[in-house]
């Protein structure tokens, strides 16, 4: 027995088959997706931008800084991974909170040097984890009060203005935008 025989012969798509055998694309074509992808980058960076601006602003009007390194990267992880536990309200503001308690921890007993700094950022990664509040920018919040020794009374409630300045941001963004994934999946 032949194969031939066995196997039915198909027209193969390619410049010699007849345009009725090539198949169509099923679904919305590469250029849709394309621009649905260049919009979602758009209104992503665009609320990313906007959120840390917000921040900037508030630190020229009560003239302390308060856009940190480590409330760039909340932007982003709000903005890029909106449905992750890492995004979720509780656990920024709280796992901010935790990285600026150890940082003062760690201050307290030893001097500012980057030796303290890597302390400071592992505890803060011990305490969000028992808090169940995993935010990884929380151990650079650690960093920067450990390496800048930011006064307390002043530094503690910013950081908390600007945690809550970012969870706003991103639920506006999750709301102006149809297709934009809805946020916050849950409040605490």
């Amino acid at each position: 027995m032949e194969v031939d025989s066995v196997l039915p012969r198909r027209a193969l798509p390619g410049a010699e088959a007849a345009r009725d055998a090539v198949p169509l694309p099923r679904g919305p074509g590469r250029l849709h997706r394309a621009r649905a992808a260049a919009v979602a980058v758009l209104h992503g960076s665009g609320a990313v931008v906007a959120a840390l601006l917000a921040l900037a602003a508030l630190g020229v009007m009560v003239g302390e800084p308060v856009l940190i390194p480590s409330m760039a990267a909340s932007a982003a992880v709000l903005h890029h991974t909106p449905g992750l536990p890492t995004a979720q309200p509780r656990t920024v503001v709280v796992a901010h909170l935790l990285g600026a308690a150890a940082g003062y921890t760690v201050l307290t007993t030893a001097p500012g040097s980057p030796w303290s700094a890597a302390v400071a950022a592992g505890l803060t990664f011990a305490a969000t984890s028992l808090a169940r509040t995993p935010h990884s920018p929380a151990c650079a919040t650690a960093v920067v009060v450990v390496l800048q020794t930011p006064a307390p009374a002043r530094f503690v409630p910013l950081l908390f203005a600007a945690t809550v300045v970012l969870v706003l941001g991103a639920v506006a963004a999750s709301r102006t935008r149809r297709a934009a994934a809805r946020y916050p999946v849950r409040w605490w």
